[in-house]
């Protein structure tokens, strides 16, 4: 079953592809945007991902950690930072349990079993304040950006969009 905005969100601890542990737990008091995304090294997940590290200032400035997930493996994830030049923590989700607890499973060009694009913001609380679903990975970071600017008042005015 898919989140939806104004339920706890799913709390997790995993071990991210660079070996920091990130749990929900311990963002509490601060934005999160958790995206998932079907397959890392991708040219749709590729350019989201560089979308969403393009934007770190931004989110950084409205108080947001940025976290990626997908079901690909710890050295696909490692190797996709790389190749994208990530900063931010990446989950691998390869037993699916953070993808199915977010009721993100899908069905992206046929493959079964991977996670749909996705875009939940979790507010500070641990609440899902928003969620995003769209095959297109251009409108995630905008519209993510564009939500906590809305709920982050008095947040300062951007210098620039992605």
């Amino acid at each position: 079953m898919s989140v939806t905005p104004g339920q706890a969100a799913p709390d997790f601890t995993r071990r991210s592809d660079d070996g920091r542990t990130v749990s929900l737990a311990g963002l509490r008091g601060r934005w999160v945007v958790l995206y998932f995304y079907p397959r890392a090294n991708s040219a749709g997940c590729s350019v989201e991902a560089q979308r969403f590290e393009a934007a770190l200032p931004e989110f950084e400035r409205l108080g947001a950690q940025v976290i990626g997930v997908s079901t690909d493996t710890e050295a696909r994830q490692a190797s996709f930072r790389d190749r994208c030049g990530l900063s931010y923590p990446l989950l691998p989700d390869g037993d699916r349990s953070l993808c199915r607890a977010y009721g993100v499973i899908g069905t992206l060009g046929g493959l079964l079993n991977m996670a749909s694009r996705v875009t939940v913001l979790i507010d500070p609380d641990g609440t899902v304040a928003w969620v995003h679903r769209s095959g297109n990975p251009l409108t995630h970071v905008s519209g993510a950006l564009a939500e906590l600017e809305r709920r982050t008042p008095g947040a300062p005015t951007p210098h620039g969009g992605v």
